[in-house]
């Protein structure tokens, strides 16, 4: 598997210069710790900061949304590795207002006690943070046990949640609240078709046959739930779809955001079908799909494939995945 890199053991910092470069009227570097990237224009006295952050090779994310209306500020790891505490400290001073800060960051052991390094610190330094970790992934535990899920796509609508929230001048409190809301509210489900390989080995992470996809296969190649043959979009989608409908009911007039989230490697084309099957089903069950969103918002380097999320809105969601939002990779008008 061919890359475009130098060392593999500097592309991080590499991607972190060229990206502070291309997008400077939005973000920084610290001076003090350059794995950590705040905004140029977010921050401001009595406003609750927004950090968020994850291992690299997940672009846009999370680089990518810090921005007015998401996020203030990102600590960056090594490829599909956890930040350490240093940069999500660093990060936590730069952006606090005052009125205390919110970690954002899917359910993964690292991060989890990372972050929370993080937060202790903090405290120590007299800045109160709360923590939402993101548990969308149906496929990574049974519903009783939901707080073990991993978090996958559905980061993109947790974040948009409360960076909106932070940016209208909600408590933080308030934007706790709503952010745990929208993260119960929340499912995704996946499929891959092909691997992806992390630069330092450009070896594949795992091995699937020219036939074959699997079903509920994380961001990182955790295993899925499901091997078989590859299927045609619309029985692809129908699983999808079922699985989570099976987790978190949909009844007619509910009211949802939905996104069909590329891996990496899946051409637009391929994604707008598999919207399509998803639309219809809804449809069907009388759903209202209040927003859409198609793309590549939470990849895994180069795999093949897709996942759907499905946020279930009240009209406080629904308000807030509305609202505007301008980030190097995500902009909302």
């Amino acid at each position: 598997m061919k890359k475009l890199i130098n060392n593999p053991t500097d592309v991080v910092d590499e991607m972190l210069e060229g990206f502070v470069a291309a997008h400077k009227n939005y973000v920084r570097q610290l001076p003090e710790n350059k794995r950590a990237v705040v905004s140029v224009n977010t921050v401001r006295p009595g406003k609750v900061g927004v950090i968020v952050g994850g291992g690299s090779g997940h672009k846009p994310a999370f680089i990518g949304y810090v921005g007015k209306g998401v996020a203030d500020g990102v600590a960056v790891g090594n490829i599909f590795a956890s930040p350490p505490p240093d940069p999500i400290l660093a990060a936590t001073k730069a952006v606090n207002g005052g009125a205390g800060v919110i970690y954002l960051y899917g359910n993964y052991a690292g991060d989890c006690m990372n972050f929370d390094m993080a937060a202790e610190l903090a405290a120590l330094e007299g800045i109160r943070v709360e923590t939402v970790r993101v548990t969308d992934d149906v496929a990574s535990a049974p519903k009783e046990e939901a707080e073990r899920r991993r978090g996958i796509a559905g980061d993109f609508f947790i974040f948009k949640i409360a960076g909106a929230a932070a940016e209208r001048g909600y408590d933080l409190d308030n934007v706790v609240r709503i952010t745990r809301l929208a993260n119960d509210n929340t499912r995704s489900m996946g499929v891959a078709l092909s691997p992806c390989a992390v630069p330092q080995t450009c070896e594949p992470s795992f091995v699937l046959g020219e036939d074959e996809m699997e079903i509920g296969l994380g961001v990182h190649g955790e295993p899925g739930v499901q091997r078989g043959k590859l299927e045609p979009a619309d029985k692809v989608a129908d699983s999808l779809v079922d699985r989570i409908l099976d987790d978190m009911p949909l009844s007619k007039d509910d009211r949802v955001a939905v996104l069909i989230n590329g891996l990496g490697a899946t051409p637009y084309l391929e994604l707008y079908i598999m919207y399509r099957r998803v639309h219809q089903r809804l449809t069907e069950l009388g759903v209202d799909i209040h927003r859409a969103y198609v793309g590549e918002y939470i990849t895994s380097l180069e795999m093949g494939g897709c996942s759907v999320t499905i946020m279930k809105l009240d009209a406080e969601l629904a308000s807030l995945v509305d609202d505007p939002a301008d980030c190097p990779m995500f902009v909302q008008k």
